[in-house]
Formats: C-alpha cells, structure tokens, sequence
C-alpha cells in the first residue's frame, strides 16, 4: 500500500570540490537550539523513466532505493516546484514497478515500458535541526552524489550539494533562516530541482526543452493556446483525480468540458471534421467523471442543508442512512472511474489531444474576425435558451429549458475565455455574464438533482418503516431555492443584454 508524504526542501550546490567541505555552525540559526549529527547513510537509487524521458521533461521523478529508513520505490510528483515542496508517495521494496506508482504516471507514460534510466548513490551525512523542545525542525544532509546513466549509452558524474528539508507540519520560513546562514558560508541554490535533474544534464541526455510556443498573434494561435493548455490541465490532473485530492474530479472535468466547447465553438478555425470526434470522447470522458463529481456535490449540499436544520426537525436516522447511501454510490463509481482511467480509450483521447496539439487541423480559409463572430454566435446562441426557459411554465419542462440555458452559458463563457487575450474587455464582459448566469443556473440544476435523491431516500426510510417528514422538509426548501434562482434570472438576463 502507497503512502504520502508532503516534502518541502531545498537544494544548494557546495561551494568547493567534494574533499574539505564542510557546513557552517548552524546551532545559530534562529529557533535551532541544538544540531545533533546522526552520521553517513550510503543510498543507493536506481531511476524509472521512458525512453524518451516523459517524466523527467514534466519533473517527475520514480526511483527504487536501498538503503535509510525510507528505503522502497519513490514516486514525486511536483506540487511546486518555485518552493521546492513536491508530494513524494512510497511504496514497498519490490522487483517491479508497483501497480498503485504506474496508475499515477499513466497519463504521461501512456503504453510506453518505463525502464532503468539512471543509478544515483549517494553518500549522505545527516544533521538534524532541532528546536527549544527537542522537536524535529528540519533535516540537513551533505551528499556526495555519484551517477551512472543505465539508458542511453556510456556517461558519469559526481558532485556534492546540501538539502535541507523541512519537518513535516513545519514553518516553510524556516528554510529560508537556514538559507541565510548557509549564504553567508558561500553556499548557493542549486538550479537543478532534483539530483536526477542534475544527473540528466550532467551526463549529456537531459529532457528536450519544450519549444517556445510564442505569443498568440492570430484567432488560430488563440484558440490553439487554449486547447493546449485545457490538454496539459487533464494530463496533470489525472495522477490527482487518482489520488481522490480534493476538488480534483471537478477541475478535471472543467478542464474536458473547456476544451470540448472551445472545439465546437471555434469551428471557423480548426476543421469539425477531425474535432468532433475529439469532442464526443471528451463528453464521454466528462460523463465518467460527472458520475464521482456528481455525488460529491449532491452529499456536500444534503449534508449542509441537514446541518442547517433544528435538532428537533431531524427525524429518525436521517445522517447515517445519508452516509450510508452516499457512501454506497460514491465507492462503486470511484472504482469505475479508476478503471476508465486505465482503460485503452482513455489513453487513445490523450493520444489524439497530442495529435490535435502538434498538428492542428486548420481550416484553409479563417475569418479574421473568427475570435469575436464565435463569441457573438455563442452569446446569441445563450439568447434563445433563456428566452425558451423564461416562455416555459414552472415545472419540469422549464427545468429542462433551464438546464439547456446553463450549458449555453458555459459554452459562451469559454468562447469567451479563448477571445479575452485578443478582444480585452469586449470579450471579458460576456465571459463575466455568462459565468453569473451559469452559476445561478447551476444553483438551480443542483436544487433539482437534491429533490430527485431526496425522494429517493424518502422511498428508503418509508420502506424501512422510518419517517420521511425530514426528507419532505428539505425537499421544500429546495423547491424554494429553485424557485428563487428562477426569479432572480430575468434580472440578470437583462443586464447582460443591456
């Protein structure tokens, strides 16, 4: 079984050759109060990557490592790479690749072998920084780094550096106390972010640097710019979403809905011929994260509203059979979600956003103006929904309407998201009533789907023989709210037209 943990450190290259160094008396850095040495570990790792090094190019590192306390298999992924705190996940000692490690690097791997890349043994003197208490306030260590390349042909290098990494739960100022004192002592911050970075450019087979993409000048470089950076968002969401981070599953899903609607909306400039099939495997790919997504929104808002709610009016087992429901939908669509993440047609949208990404399919013809008619069509597009839902009777018929005008305003919202760099605040001031319409919408659309799981659970308790006069209660303010959010949009509407 992995496990986490938050690493923050920082790296500093010795100021002299490898014999002679030694580090300054750290015992005077404010809040240390004593510096106690815990002596030299020999650490021996052996680095995972493809052969055309995908993870070292997105500052990835997977390594297997004997020796100290943490020996097992390494996977760090950078949280940020400025500060220098990246999550670094374990996993036990094994020949191969531990199958929870390859999951998280999946949407960069894709079906490539991940093979031995580089072996690093280290010879590291550890001190440990400690505080008034005797609590733990960061590791120091001088390691003598030497590097073997293992892919690629011959290649060789040494050097030494210093890492300082924080205690866990500890004050990221700190590190910069440390920092002081260790540049006075002519020590400087390496540019290297991990030994295998330094390991890479060292013995010559570094990571390609990614081609400077220049500054959007025409409709096309905008939109391209877009889609590029909704692709980078999923592929570097995906290890999140596999983790179950907070917010992940939504982000994802924003992320595919982006550029999908980007796809329909701007198709004036790339070819709908080659992105509409695109765009039917980002839908899909949305409805499998909609299912997690989905329940998560409809917990947290039942959860709030019982919260809100007087004790007396919470009758019979109202929490645990909402726990126990909650829990029930949202483990079997967390397994499914897992599985379509590792599945073959996930992998071939990656594969074809790639394609989309490095080779475009340009219209042959583009309107100059492609950037503003998009955003006008998609605005007058939001027009008619809204109108349609506005003629409609309260009921599920307006609900529909509603829900139509929701996804219209999140596809101009886009459009709008895609133009703002060129159109400044032309575009911008759509983009901003369409993003307010699609959050009272969005209010409306969640007050539906809540009365719909709370006749659900109703039908539950009556059937277990328990009261539903709580369920009813929440279902009437729901239908309160809803009724609420319809008043509140003609309103709205007309400052966005006027």
């Amino acid at each position: 079984m992995a496990e986490t943990k938050r690493e923050i450190e920082r790296k500093y290259d010795a100021p002299v050759a490898d014999e002679g160094f030694g580090l300054p008396d750290l015992s005077r850095v404010a809040g240390v109060s004593a510096v106690i040495d815990k002596g030299v570990v020999d650490l021996d790792a052996v680095y995972y990557d493809t052969v055309d090094q995908r993870l070292a190019a997105a500052a990835i590192t997977l390594r297997r490592r004997t020796g100290g306390a943490d020996a097992g298999w390494h996977l760090k992924l950078p949280v940020s790479l400025a500060e220098g705190v990246r999550d670094e996940i374990r996993a036990p000692l094994s020949d191969e690749v531990p199958r929870d490690l390859t999951g998280l690097v999946r949407s960069r791997v894709r079906e490539a072998d991940l093979v031995p890349l580089m072996r690093l043994r280290s010879s590291r003197d550890v001190r440990d920084l400690t505080g008034v208490d005797g609590a733990l306030l960061a590791e120091v260590s001088v390691d003598g780094v030497r590097a073997e390349r293992l892919t690629g042909g011959a290649g060789a290098a040494a050097w030494t550096e210093i890492e300082v990494e924080l205690a866990d739960g500890g004050d990221p100022a700190f590190l910069g106390k440390v920092e002081k004192k260790l540049r006075k002592a002519g020590v400087s911050r390496s540019a290297a972010t991990s030994k295998l970075a330094r390991a890479l450019t060292e013995t010559g087979i570094g990571p390609r640097p990614p081609r400077p993409a220049g500054d959007p000048e025409t409709p096309a470089d905008h939109v391209l710019a877009y889609v590029r950076e909704q692709r980078d968002a999923i592929v570097d969401l995906d290890p999140a979403v596999r983790r179950d981070l907070p917010d992940a599953v939504h982000q994802m899903r924003v992320a595919t809905r982006r550029l999908r609607s980007a796809l329909r909306s701007y198709g004036k400039i790339l070819d709908r011929a080659v992105t509409d099939p695109i765009g039917d495997e980002l839908k899909w790919i949305a409805g499998e994260l909609g299912i997690d997504r989905d329940q998560e929104v409809l917990t947290e808002r039942l959860t709030a509203a019982l919260d809100a709610l007087p004790r007396e009016l919470s009758a019979g087992p109202v929490r645990p059979r909402l726990r126990t429901w909650s829990r029930a939908r949202r483990s079997g669509s967390r397994r499914h979600l897992i599985a379509v993440l590792d599945g073959k047609r996930y992998l071939a949208l990656l594969a074809a956003l790639d394609a989309l990404v490095d080779a475009p399919p340009l219209r042959a013809e583009q309107p100059k103006n492609a950037l503003a008619k998009a955003v006008e069509r998609d605005f007058k597009r939001l027009a008619g929904h809204v109108e349609e839902a506005l003629a409609e009777d309260p009921g599920r018929a307006r609900d529909l309407a509603l829900h139509g005008a929701r996804k219209a305003a999140k596809r101009t919202r886009y459009a709008a998201e895609v133009a703002a760099p060129a159109l400044g605040d032309q575009a911008k001031d759509v983009g901003k009533h369409a993003k307010a319409i699609q959050s009272l919408l969005g209010e409306h659309q969640d007050s539906v789907m809540a009365r719909e799981a709370l006749r659900d659970l109703a039908a539950q308790a009556h059937a277990a023989g328990e009261s539903s006069f709580t369920y009813g209660l929440l279902y009437g303010r729901e239908e309160a709210l809803a009724e609420r959010a319809e008043a509140e949009l003609p309103p709205l509407w007309a400052k966005a037209v006027s």
